[in-house]
């Protein structure tokens, strides 16, 4: 096979992932919370290079989020409350996925609420709008119908949520975002699978505090946050491959990614793609370098195709 000299690496090697019934063009997609709505980031990277993007959360009524101020650095990551303030389903079906419609890349919605039937009510007036590839449910939240228990920390919740939820969304495949602070993630996994769901995403933030030495009041507005970046990728990492032994569906891995290493790192414990986060905020472009970044890895490598490389990884791992 000849290629020209003139075609980026990712022209000259195939990327395309397969995250069960959606087809990703590339498995580098941006993790929901860090990239807006897309549209903030479209004037400094190319959407249409991307395997896909996750829509920060969106509820069922509008949030105006969490007090200022909402970001933290720590040694060698990041705090966020953002408290996830969005638009609302009604403003974000309305306003943004016309705009997202023009970019030929996976969207994928994420979704969260207070009650199953937020969940379930979200996706419903999601399922008639065009534009969309799959849903990620973030089970991160309290439900407040079980004393603010989060619906992801026990299996039989996760399995209430994730079934209702399966039900509604009846066009689309659905992803679920897992808690990284639970006693057995593969249980977590387990009944996820379970109850529905296509694709698990591995891990949201950790929780964690960071306090001024000198006031001894929280550096953030509220109180706690969420901790990412660089320090949480070896904790995730092990969360994935205990995940990938636990269950049959794909694996998309999200932590501390920063470099094309990280990515090959994760997809030799069993991720199949992988999100970035906490990266953007220090460099939007970051996501899209990581595809070219990655195309250069997979013609080093002397394969031509991204899952052929992940093969050989994954086999390595036992």
């Amino acid at each position: 096979m000849l290629f020209s000299a003139d075609v980026s690496s990712s022209d000259r090697v195939d990327l395309r992932v397969q995250v069960g019934a959606l087809r990703l063009s590339n498995p580098i997609l941006t993790a929901s919370g860090t990239f807006g709505y897309g549209l903030e980031f479209a004037h400094l990277v190319d959407l249409n290079q991307l395997g896909g993007l996750v829509t920060k959360g969106i509820s069922l009524e509008p949030i105006e989020g969490a007090p200022a101020p909402r970001l933290c650095e720590t040694p060698s990551g990041m705090l966020n409350a953002v408290g996830l303030e969005n638009v609302g389903v009604e403003a974000f079906v309305a306003d943004k996925l016309p705009l997202l419609r023009k970019y030929n890349t996976s969207v994928i919605v994420n979704v969260f609420g207070y009650c199953r039937e937020d969940y379930v009510e979200v996706i419903r007036r999601l399922e008639d709008a065009e534009g969309i590839a799959a849903y990620e449910l973030n089970i991160s939240c309290p439900n407040v119908k079980k004393g603010g228990m989060q619906f992801g920390s026990s299996p039989a919740l996760v399995e209430e949520v994730v079934g209702a939820a399966r039900k509604a969304a009846a066009k689309r495949p659905l992803w679920v975002k897992l808690m990284p602070l639970v006693t057995d993630i593969g249980l977590i996994g387990r009944a996820a699978e379970a109850a529905g769901a296509d694709a698990l995403t591995v891990a949201n933030t950790y929780p964690a505090m960071a306090v001024d030495s000198k006031t001894g009041k929280s550096k953030l507005g509220n109180l706690t946050g969420g901790l990412s970046g660089p320090a949480i990728k070896p904790i995730t990492l092990r969360l994935v491959w205990e995940t990938r032994k636990a269950v049959k569906i794909p694996i998309l891995g999200l932590g501390g990614i920063e470099s094309v290493e990280d990515v090959l790192e994760y997809l030799a414990v069993g991720a199949t793609a992988v999100q970035v986060g906490t990266a953007s905020f220090a460099d939007p472009t970051i996501s899209e370098a990581l595809v070219e970044g990655l195309a250069r890895a997979v013609s080093e490598a002397k394969v031509l195709t991204i899952s052929s490389m992940r093969d050989k990884s994954v086999t390595g791992m036992g």
